[in-house]
Parts: structure tokens; sequence; C-alpha cells
């Protein structure tokens, strides 16, 4: 009796270890057979985009659709506070992917201005158009030109935000800083809200035109873009190369005629973290899918230029992209 016991438990041990050998068996060929396919996906996406009175919230939404509807992945533009905060969310892992001015993208990188530190997890996607500088006004303002902004309440955008930095700049080619007024860091609805009930005076919104916020503003009265005359272009770009000359054409916001002034690029920072195969999967749902995308910006989101002024390394998977090209 007690031989029949020890052969039972005996069978059921190889059969259990059997078992548990298959087991093993196929987890590991599992593991094998996805390596380099597909295990290292996300199964969600977030990209940092701005206020939703700028153009980087409407963008970041057709973007989210495109990724979401091209690679399966779950994907969600949120707001922000735009660039400076943009970086500083891919480096604490909170987003995947942000937009953000060139300028501060290469400020990130390089750990100088508003960064205590360099960033050393992000990586350029793409440029995508022209971010304007848009000093923002209204006609009973009587403000004409840059200097008349001293001892005016202005907006310079939020803190930590790009918008502030080229406020900063352009006061300084014209031998102004924030002293001379009473600043504000308001985000663009804030500040056009602002400017149509008279608590302000003007605003410095950086962003492509037409600006959403700067929009409805002008539905409700004259709006001025005060301009930034060529010299002053010339001397901010030999200061700050990562300038342009830019205008705000006629027509815009009811304007009579073009408004001299400057910009910087619009661009897509992503998350060195991300896989080369995912990178180069978002970066083609984006640029294969660029007649979806209905804001006025879309026609300058175009796969020729999407390398050019980005400033900061580019990630394998999106330069694995535009090779192929």
């Amino acid at each position: 009796m007690k031989n029949k016991k020890f052969s039972l438990s005996l069978i059921l041990l190889l059969a259990v270890s059997m078992i548990l050998a298959a087991c093993g068996g196929d987890d590991s060929g599992s593991g094998d057979g996805e390596g380099e396919g597909g295990s290292d996906q996300p199964e969600f996406i977030n990209i940092a985009t701005g206020g939703t009175g700028g153009t980087y919230y409407p963008l970041g939404g057709t973007f989210a659709q495109l990724i979401e509807e091209e690679t399966g992945i779950t994907t969600t533009a949120n707001t922000s506070n735009a660039s400076a905060e943009n970086m500083a969310m891919i480096d604490n892992e909170e987003v995947e992917i942000a937009f953000v001015q060139t300028d501060i993208a290469s400020y990130a990188v390089e750990g100088t201005q508003m960064f205590d530190a360099p960033i050393e997890t992000i990586q350029g996607l793409a440029t995508l158009y022209p971010e304007t500088i848009q000093i923002v006004t209204s006609a009973d303002s009587g403000i004409e030109s840059v200097e008349d902004l001293a001892g005016m309440t202005v907006s310079v955008g939020e803190s930590g935000s790009g918008t502030r930095l080229n406020a900063e700049q352009i006061l300084e080619v014209h031998g102004m800083s924030f002293d001379d007024m009473d600043v504000q860091n308001l985000s663009f609805d804030d500040s056009t809200t602002g400017i149509q009930d008279g608590s302000i005076d003007a605003a410095f919104i950086t962003g492509g035109t037409p600006t959403g916020a700067v929009e409805g503003l002008a539905a409700q009265v004259d709006v001025v873009i005060v301009p930034i005359e060529a010299d002053m272009a010339q001397a901010l770009m030999d200061e700050y190369p990562f300038y342009s000359e830019d205008e705000v054409a006629s027509g815009t916001y009811g304007l009579e005629e073009a408004v001299p002034t400057v910009a910087v690029q619009a661009m897509l920072a992503v998350s060195s973290n991300l896989s080369e195969d995912v990178v180069y999967d978002i970066t083609a749902a984006i640029f294969e899918n660029t007649d979806s995308i209905t804001h006025p910006k879309g026609e300058f989101i175009t796969v020729d230029t999407a390398l050019e002024g980005i400033g900061i390394d580019v990630h394998p998977g999106a330069q694995r992209y535009y090779d192929e090209q």
C-alpha cells in the first residue's frame, strides 16, 4: 500500500514538472518572438500642447487622432503652459511627445536660460511651421510701436513660456526691459480677454497665425499688431540666430496691411525612451496624412521641411523615416 502511494506521488510530481517545463518553454519562446516586433509599443501616448487659445492645442488634437488611427496606440492631446513646461513633462515621463519652440528645445538640451540642467531625454521629431511673435493691442490703446509699451500693462506670456523669453529678447534689442512696464504673466486667452475688458493694454503672443485667441478678440474690437521694424528684427537675428523675419498677413484679424515682425519655428519633440519603430510609425502617421490637417498652419507641415531649423538631435525613428523619403 505504501509503495502504491509512493508511486502515485512520483507520477503526480513528474506530471507537474512536465507542465511547468512546458509553460517555461512557452514563455521563453513567446519572448523570443516578440523581441524586435512590437513588445515595446506603449499602450498610451500623451502629447503636451499649450493653452486652448493657441495653435498647439488644435494641432495636437489632430495629431493625436492621426497617430491613434494609424498605430492603434491610444493618444491624447493635453493642455499645458507650453514650451518650457512641455520639456519638463517629457523629462518627468508625463508625456511622450510635446510641442515646443525650436529655441526652447535648444535651451532644454543645453541646460541654459530657464533650464538649470540639460534634459537628456529630448530628441526632435519634426519642425512644423513659423511661430509668429505677435504684439497684440487694440486700436483704442494708442500703442503703435514697441517703445509705446513703456508704462503700460503688458502680458508677456505665462511664466516659463517661450513667449515670455521672446518678449524679453525683443524688448532688449529695443533698449527696454520688463522693468519699463507693468508685466502680467497670462495665457493667450486671458491676455486677449484682458485687452478686451481694458485690464491690460497689450500682450505678446507667440503662435501660428491666425491664433484662435486673437481671432476671438478681433471679433470684438479692432485689433492692432505692433510692428517689429526691419532694423530691430535684424539686430534680434544677429543676437539670436534662431529668429527669422516674418509678417502677419493683411486680412488676418481684419488688418488692412501686412505687419512686419519675427518668428521662431514650432516643432515636435519626442522622448528618447520611445523605440525607433514606434517613432517611425508616429512620424509616418503625421506626414502621410497631412491632407487631414485642417488648421491653416497645415500648409507649412511637409516632410520636405521637417528638419529645417530643428536644432537638436533627431530621434532615430524619425530620421529613418526621412531617409526613406
